[in-house]
């Protein structure tokens, strides 16, 4: 699949505007059954070169693209990260603070090699990294940074397709071997998605330890996936159903 290449634009705008370190942040597995979800960050700044050779949003890219890319992309940008939230974190304090738990341990990985953002640019047009400050603390506590939010901010904006790019490879690798630990649910192929293999499994065996045990997991006949349960891989849309 061919598209349109994203932009600086944005970044560009932000750092004439007096931003030093600009951040972009995007996450997978929001809608996965089992395994973390997982939050990639990279930031730049106004020595950051030409972008990389086919950075797309992740989801528009085969595998084999996404790796490969990996390594441009850290060379490219002034600092990168990965973070994740486990499927114990996801149940104990919901989806959104997983993300905001997930994003906050890429940008504490940042800040401990001595980058830290002036501004996160998010994909979306919800800001789920910052704290509110009426509930509960989480595990990891935040630095207070400037969010704004784009929509298909994956699309238009490199620092967040890079993010993107760089979140999907890691979550992948790692479901690859808790495959290896729980080979019955087909996570290497469906990487925790609710595909017919994996609900299959969870109706003959239920779910293991790296399942999140809050959602509606499909144990039953009937079960159709919800609308987050939805997986695009290289341009293909992949809607994964129960039977």
């Amino acid at each position: 699949m061919t598209s349109k290449p994203p932009s600086r634009r944005l970044e560009r705008e932000l750092i004439a505007s007096g931003h030093r370190f600009v951040a972009g942040m995007d996450e997978v597995g929001r809608g996965a059954l089992a395994g973390p979800v997982t939050v990639g960050v990279v930031v730049v700044d106004e020595s950051t070169g030409r972008t990389p050779a086919r950075l797309r949003d992740s989801k528009l890219l085969r595998p084999a693209v996404r790796e490969r890319l990996c390594d441009p992309i850290r060379r490219w940008a002034v600092a990168s990260a990965v973070g994740h939230s486990s499927p114990e974190e996801i149940d104990r304090y919901g989806i959104i603070a997983a993300l905001r738990i997930a994003g906050t341990r890429a940008l504490h990985q940042m800040r401990g090699a001595g980058i830290a953002p002036d501004v996160v640019v998010l994909d979306g047009n919800h800001d789920w990294l910052t704290h509110p400050p009426h509930l509960p603390p989480l595990p990891v506590t935040g630095q207070g940074v400037p969010v704004i939010t784009r929509i298909k901010g994956d699309l238009t904006v490199t620092a967040i397709a890079a993010a993107s790019v760089l979140a999907k490879t890691e979550r992948d690798a790692l479901m690859v071997q808790l495959h290896e630990q729980q080979p019955r649910y087909g996570w290497l192929g469906n990487k925790g998605y609710s595909a017919p293999e994996h609900t299959a499994a969870l109706r003959e065996h239920g779910p293991c330890e790296l399942h999140r045990r809050s959602w509606s997991l499909p144990l039953t006949e009937g079960y159709v996936a919800d609308e987050l349960d939805l997986e695009v891989d290289g341009g293909t849309v992949l809607r994964w159903e129960g039977a």
